[in-house]
């Protein structure tokens, strides 16, 4: 079937089938992920940010594919999740100022706004790695760009698109050594694939059987929680986030009382290009928004208001399974539920713990509210906004502990009318060890830099088992087998839980250890923590040791050294 120009119509469709062509892959692309842990999510993440796109577009009343790519790059945008959501949201926001002014698509405007959007995602990237989505991206439009010279079907056009995405993905493994070594290719790529698979199957009236429809918000609800309980690799971090603090703002440009500069995109850009990595800038003449991975996200933050306003960014992603949880459980999993009609207190913080163990040792600790969730469930800007909001504080501190939850929680400061900081805590034991900075007489401010300065008196251990065998940075690893966690490096295997446990945490020990804290999950138990530290005692009597129950899934054991 020859399509000579895609319309209105065509361009709903093809969104609303890679909506749904991502939707029923997300399980897929998670088991991409290179860490063999049962909590990856790129196809999740990759899934919900393609969904926001997908929702502008059908709530939009546009008439013109220019007007319906905006709202399409603006949902994806607002609703992006992790650095595969913030990615994909690029390639589509050069896709959108291609064809700004286009009522509709033929051959070679389709291919020139895919150029478009690998243009855009090249330039946001401060250092491009190839071997991931952007080579896939790259390839693709090349093929898109040669097709539209022989040919003005825009079927033709997609359809070379799409099989040379499927080409460029089997490339990744020889461009990125870790995939190779793996024996995997590049999760993001692939996501990017099924886009395209998408739109050619719209194009070409293709059925591959399964319905088309929009997700409900239930259906959403669904996916996530089935998603985050049996996905099987952990986030795509190691090799690719030098600096692991993942921060993003929006600038409304020459707003506020601390503009000092007028913007200058280049020197913008190789400012925070010095103090972070992973780096992207999009801007135009009234905004700019940047994601940066960096260890200083304050200094993001002060040197954005040096050119504009922080503004509010509003996330219109899919309810997750947990808001149910949070509003089921609230009495219990909250420390204080303050009625809004009350004067506001002080502080509140926000800790993100799955567990209710670890929930009431936060509680124990200070922290106020609890948001259910963390490694097995991302919560969304949305999810911590309403969680500051019940917080009824003047000033609140958010706990992230966990790193694929910085950029939400990064957003979710800049929405609040209250003063909010985050405590970049990448793990359980990092969380529980900066409260130990937080002073009620302190200002923001100086909590902040308190208890971020606790976050490197802390080791953080966790136990979980391989869901499938592989080889990373040379160790083998069986299916399930149990592997020991220190701060993101796999450490050591086995398939004796509680002797991995214990090899785990003896290289974590050094002659300066005090504390040892063992917290054990739904597939632990206290007879086998109470093994560990007994053993642990016979090899250091002057060790402290304490055993507590956390209750949370995938990992049996959390073992911290202080």
């Amino acid at each position: 079937m020859k399509v000579e120009k895609i319309t209105e119509t065509e361009f709903r469709k093809m969104i609303l089938i890679s909506s749904k062509r991502l939707n029923n892959n997300a399980e897929f692309i998670n088991s991409l992920n290179v860490f063999p842990v049962p909590d990856g999510d790129t196809g999740t993440n990759m899934s919900l940010s393609f969904a926001s796109g997908e929702k502008y577009v059908s709530e939009s009343t546009a008439t013109s594919v220019g007007e319906l790519a905006n709202s399409l790059a603006k949902g994806l945008l607002m609703g992006a999740r992790g650095n595969s959501g913030v990615i994909l949201s690029q390639v589509f926001r050069g896709f959108s100022k291609s064809v700004a002014k286009k009522e509709s698509l033929n051959a070679k405007e389709l291919a020139g706004a895919l150029q478009g959007g690998v243009e855009t995602a090249y330039k946001a990237v401060m250092k491009p790695q190839e071997g991931t989505i952007l080579t896939v991206a790259r390839k693709a439009a090349e093929a898109a760009l040669k097709t539209a010279t022989k040919t003005d079907d825009v079927v033709e056009v997609m359809k070379a698109t799409y099989e040379a995405a499927k080409a460029a993905l089997e490339t990744t493994p020889e461009l990125l050594p870790v995939l190779k070594e793996v024996g995997v290719v590049d999760s993001g790529g692939q996501g990017l694939t099924f886009v395209y698979q998408g739109f050619y199957d719209a194009l070409a009236g293709n059925e591959r059987t399964e319905e088309i429809h929009t997700p409900s918000p239930v259906e959403m609800d669904e996916m996530v929680n089935a998603e985050h309980h049996k996905s099987a690799q952990s986030q795509l971090h190691t090799e690719d986030i030098q600096f692991g603090y993942c921060t993003e703002i929006m600038v409304r440009l020459g707003a506020g009382r601390l503009v000092e500069k007028e913007f200058d995109y280049d020197e913008f850009q190789g400012y925070l290009a010095q103090i972070g990595d992973s780096l992207l800038v999009i801007a135009d003449d009234e905004v700019v928004k940047v994601h940066v991975h960096t260890e200083h996200p304050g200094q993001v933050l002060s040197y954005g208001q040096k050119y504009g306003s922080l503004i509010k960014v509003k996330v219109d992603n899919m309810r997750l399974q947990h808001e149910t949880i949070l509003e089921k459980d609230e009495d219990e999993r909250v420390a204080e539920n303050i009625n809004e009609k009350n004067e506001p207190k002080e502080y509140g913080i926000i800790a993100i713990a799955s567990g209710d163990g670890i929930a009431d040792i936060f509680k124990h600790l200070g922290v106020t509210h609890i948001i259910n969730g963390g490694q097995t469930m991302n919560p969304s800007t949305k999810d911590i906004v309403e969680a500051i909001e019940k917080t009824n504080a003047k000033k609140v501190i958010i706990l992230p502990n966990n790193k694929n939850i910085f950029l939400a929680a990064q957003q979710a400061a800049e929405v609040s009318e209250a003063e909010v900081e985050v405590v970049l805590s990448k793990t359980i034991a990092q969380g529980m060890s900066a409260m130990l900075g937080f002073s009620e007489a302190a200002t923001l401010a100086e909590n902040k830099e308190a208890m971020t300065a606790e976050l490197g008196e802390v080791l953080s251990g966790q136990v979980t088992i391989a869901v499938r065998d592989t080889t990373i940075e040379g160790r083998e690893i069986k299916k399930d087998d149990y592997m020991g966690i220190i701060d993101g490096k796999i450490t050591v295997t086995g398939p004796d839980r509680k002797q991995v446990a214990l090899e785990m945490t003896k290289e974590m020990l050094d002659e300066d250890s005090e504390i040892v804290t063992i917290i054990y999950g739904q597939e632990g138990s206290s007879a086998e923590a109470e093994e560990i530290a007994a053993t642990l005692e016979k090899l250091d009597p002057d060790l402290e040791l304490e055993i507590h129950s956390g209750g949370q899934p995938v990992y049996p054991y959390l073992i911290s050294v202080e």
